[in-house]
């Protein structure tokens, strides 16, 4: 009952940021770039097969991870540094481990939102919807693992400026370098190694793929692990907030 509260709450904001459409364009504009300039740009000249799919799974995974992680911290530290919406949050009779369910839930379902229309805008244009259902559950693991990680980032910055930082210097180049736009083997080996540890190369690689084997269990496994880390570090620091 308490996260269904703290959602309900985050729903009817994200429901008042629907009907201005400067906040629809903000959260696929981008994405919807990348897809037509990479796509229809020199799609056809990259040695990928079934190239179009291939970008489609990776700019939707990209967006799913920038509009949980964004729209969570966003909110989370806009609350907690500005408006004190956050602490009224925080003393209500919710507890902790609600307020946490509350706002990841809320970063899943915005990252879905975003994600849902970037796969609309790339049948449009292949015509494919290159999704399965472990693609699919792999997609709302990435957003849980980031919506978490947006709580931690909007509990612990003192400034909206050090979230700008953040996500320049650590989400997008995540977003590049992670297999979005072209396989991580492009990559030199040394980068591949380190491309390894973050998440959204495990996340893009079982959208990709679409079911589990012995080359993906152990991604499944590092981004479930990693996401459950996330929540229960994001509960704890909400359990243990003062002012």
């Amino acid at each position: 009952m308490g996260s269904y509260a703290v959602l309900y709450r985050e729903m009817l904001l994200f429901k008042y940021k629907l009907m201005r459409l400067g906040y629809v364009f903000y959260s696929v504009s981008t994405p919807i770039l990348y897809l037509l300039a990479f796509g229809l740009g020199f799609g056809s000249r990259v040695q990928i097969p079934d190239y179009g799919a291939f970008l489609i799974q990776g700019i939707v995974c990209m967006s799913s991870m920038t509009n949980s992680f964004n729209m969570v911290s966003v909110s989370v530290g806009m609350g907690r540094l500005h408006s004190g919406e956050f602490q009224t949050v925080l003393t209500s009779p919710v507890s902790a481990p609600s307020v946490m369910g509350g706002l990841v839930l809320s970063g899943i379902i915005r990252g879905l939102f975003a994600s849902s229309m970037i796969l609309l805008a790339g049948f449009f244009v292949f015509h494919v919807i290159p999704f399965t259902a472990l693609g699919l559950f792999a997609l709302v693991l990435n957003t849980a693992f980031f919506s978490a990680a947006g709580v931690i980032i909007g509990v612990v910055i003192d400034d909206m400026e050090n979230h700008a930082v953040l996500t320049n210097f650590i989400i997008m180049p995540m977003a590049f370098f992670s297999g979005t736009f072209y396989p991580v083997d492009f990559l030199p080996h040394w980068l591949q190694k380190v491309v390894w540890l973050l998440p959204l190369s495990h996340a893009n690689k079982l959208i990709r793929v679409g079911e589990l084997n012995s080359t993906t269990i152990t991604s499944f496994i590092l981004l479930s692990g990693l996401t459950l880390i996330c929540f229960i570090a994001g509960t704890l620091m909400l359990d243990r907030y003062t002012e």
